[in-house]
């Protein structure tokens, strides 16, 4: 429905009149994409297929963060439109995703050839061999010992070298600036690891192809059709664990250490190493001498994987519902 076009005219057209003024059968085929759109984007329990090229929208019969798997074959979440991303919820999930855009790219440079000003805090560049700093803080011009920290008016003519370094003063600032770069590697801990298994799951999801091929060839090494298709579960197996676990460290970033978070670590390193080796398993060159070994090893392996998965997940979930979680919101 819109509004009439005249001036100071507020009577309302509907769509199926507005569709017989329209001619042209491209402005046409715009208007009904436009009120299309406008019905899913107002609809709490409609939400388009976020993949690439989609133009399926999803129904749900309730609004809550759960899996949808659209009519192209993309998962995902129905609560925010990411990846289906269990374990972590929405909430974090959004906090995580704008923390990595905001810290990624800079935080390994900043941390190598940076400190911050004791007093202002700005960030400070070193760019010569003297440890006599001034702040470029217009505001602060705090002037200050390049190693320790500590005001440079105690150093005397001693330009190149720090040896106040256990000052009160000097300690303080230190202990700040140590509590920063403490949070900035307790981020990179996370942020390295859920990346890493983004990127492989960006390259494991290109093994079809490749299986296809090692399906072939193990048909030729006198398996049937049916005996090598345990292959394709284990890529598929592979990829669920590997975005679990790229999930579970955004999860992981924000909680508090408690017992159970140990648990949940324990359970996270587990699955880590099985998927690991999975992924090696499936590398392999496939010969007539190993064919039979490497389809043992490769079932044995993706089951425990499956099963180290739900685990996992069954503990996150139970954490849920009794409440063992508890998180930094400051991050």
């Amino acid at each position: 429905t819109i509004s009439c076009a005249a001036h100071k005219c507020n009577v309302l057209v509907n769509d199926p009149t507005v569709m017989t003024l329209i001619v042209d059968p491209k402005v046409k085929m715009k208007y009904q994409h436009l009120i299309t759109n406008s019905f899913v984007e107002c609809n709490r329990l409609m939400r388009w297929c976020p993949a690439p090229n989609c133009s399926y929208a999803a129904k749900a019969q309730y609004f809550d963060c759960q899996p949808v798997k659209c009519i192209c074959g993309h998962v995902f979440c129905f609560g925010c439109g990411e990846l289906w991303h269990d374990p972590v919820r929405c909430k974090w999930l959004k906090k995580w995703i704008k923390k990595c855009d905001d810290d990624s790219e800079t935080s390994n440079w900043i941390a190598a050839n940076t400190k911050e000003c004791p007093k202002c805090h700005v960030t400070i560049e070193k760019n010569g061999g003297c440890n006599h700093m001034i702040c470029k803080n217009q505001a602060c011009r705090s002037e200050f010992c390049w190693v320790c920290l500590g005001p440079w008016e105690p150093h005397g003519s001693s330009w190149y070298n720090c040896n106040r370094f256990n000052e009160d003063d000097s300690k303080k600032a230190r202990d700040a600036q140590e509590k920063s770069r403490h949070a900035l590697q307790r981020y990179l801990h996370y942020y390295n690891r859920y990346m890493n298994h983004h990127q492989s799951l960006r390259m494991e999801q290109k093994l079809t192809a490749s299986i296809r091929d090692k399906m072939e060839e193990m048909q030729q090494h006198n398996m049937s059709w049916i005996e090598v298709q345990f292959l394709r579960k284990a890529v598929e197996v592979l990829c669920q664990c590997r975005q679990t676990l790229m999930y579970t460290y955004a999860f992981a970033f924000y909680l508090r250490k408690n017992n159970h978070s140990i648990i949940f670590e324990d359970n996270q390193a587990d699955l880590e190493i099985s998927v690991e080796k999975l992924s090696g398993y499936l590398e392999r060159d496939i010969t007539s001498d190993n064919a039979a070994i490497t389809k043992q090893e490769v079932q044995d392996k993706y089951r425990y994987c499956e099963q180290r998965r739900k685990v996992l997940l069954d503990h996150v979930h139970e954490g849920y519902d009794k409440d063992y979680w508890e998180y930094q919101d400051d991050l």
